[in-house]
């Protein structure tokens, strides 16, 4: 599995022929001006705001994504997806999906636009075990460092990927390491790695650069 970042929540997951896009930021983004264009199967959308739903841009290379935008259950290409509602306060938006993906024998959760770790024990079942965590630190409209690290720890994931931030020198990402007992970390612009990569990992933060 390669996973890279292109800054605030865009992931590019590739395994195989396969290609998932996870809240690619759109056109009408104020927040990132350049937003990615790549080709995609599969996109999930977490929240109906620019900054998540540009699945324009993942119509490419013969590619047109199926596109999840909400709770539920969805099977596509032997992939399984569930969609978590959860509140929300992200510029007048209340309504925020995680997601939770089963791939190649590992479970990636998603947290969107989750600006609370407050969530009721029947999201944290559905959530389950989790193998990477794909979790927002910026503050404000969605958790801060402290709490992100916090739920981290709480869900037991094996490696922590940090998002929701467009330059890697954004304080958030210092205050992230500071909190998991990191002074620095070199960033890295993918990350590739198989299920045995997992053993014995516990809440590793892995920080990507936003692809330019």
């Amino acid at each position: 599995m390669i996973i890279t970042f292109s800054g605030l929540q865009t992931f590019k997951i590739q395994f195989g022929d396969t290609v998932i896009s996870v809240n690619p930021a759109s056109k009408e983004s104020v927040n990132f001006k350049q937003p990615a264009r790549f080709g995609s199967d599969i996109t999930l959308v977490s929240l109906a705001h620019p900054d998540f739903n540009g699945v324009d841009n993942n119509t490419k290379n013969g590619k047109t994504p199926f596109v999840i935008e909400g709770p539920g259950e969805y099977e596509i290409k032997d992939i399984t997806v569930t969609g978590i509602s959860s509140p929300a306060n992200y510029e007048g938006r209340n309504f925020n999906t995680i997601y939770t993906m089963r791939l190649e024998q590992m479970n990636l959760c998603f947290l969107g636009a989750l600006n609370s770790i407050d969530l009721s024990s029947d999201v944290f079942e559905k959530i389950g075990g989790i193998d990477v965590l794909f979790v927002p630190i910026a503050g404000g409209n969605v958790l801060d460092p402290a709490d992100a690290y916090k739920l981290s720890i709480k869900l037991e994931a094996k490696f922590v990927i940090p998002c929701h931030y467009t330059k890697i020198e954004e304080s958030c990402v210092s205050e992230l390491l500071k909190e998991s007992g990191e002074d620095e970390m070199d960033p890295i612009d993918k990350l590739t790695f198989k299920k045995k990569d997992l053993e014995g990992k516990n809440a590793e933060i892995k920080v990507l650069s936003p692809l330019k």
